[in-house]
């Protein structure tokens, strides 16, 4: 109980600043109108936010039932998480809160926080490489170079069977 209290937590003032406070700013000093228009453009971003934190909060239980830790990187999960989303991808949390960006950046027609979101993928990626992925070999040796292997970084790509043929 105690780990999703401090996931939570985390949550709240990390993600959620980085996908509310600092996109509402961001709003705020560059559409002074918050416009919201229902076009096509919109409804998509409309439809990717609510995917994106989904995909956040199902990795971010994964981490703190499962590997009994949180995303924290002062508090990570001591056992090695490699089921739900992170099956797919080696970073789905990070990919889930630049689909809640890139959702916001569409339906509220921002360019301010399309490039928000850019910046902040290059960060996460920069990130990633030279500190996280490091930390992980570091920490849990054979069984993440086996994973980083097997499971892509960013984008999934379908599974071969042993016969070499597509799932």
């Amino acid at each position: 109980m105690r780990i999703l209290i401090k996931t939570i937590l985390f949550t709240v003032l990390v993600p959620g600043t980085v996908t509310i406070v600092i996109p509402y700013w961001l709003l705020s000093h560059f559409q002074p109108r918050v416009p919201f228009s229902f076009g096509p453009w919109s409804l998509i971003g409309v439809v990717l936010i609510p995917a994106g934190a989904g995909a956040y909060l199902w990795c971010a239980w994964e981490f703190s039932t499962r590997g009994q830790g949180t995303p924290a990187l002062w508090d990570p999960p001591v056992v090695f998480v490699a089921t739900g989303l992170y099956r797919w991808v080696r970073n789905p949390m990070y990919l889930g809160i630049l689909l809640m960006l890139v959702g916001e950046a569409l339906a509220f027609d921002s360019l301010a926080i399309a490039v928000y979101a850019f910046l902040l993928g290059v960060g996460f990626h920069l990130f990633v490489i030279s500190i996280e992925e490091p930390l992980l070999q570091a920490r849990f040796g054979q069984l993440y170079a086996e994973y980083r292997n097997a499971v892509p970084r960013w984008l999934p790509r379908r599974r071969k069977s042993e016969a070499g043929r597509s799932q």
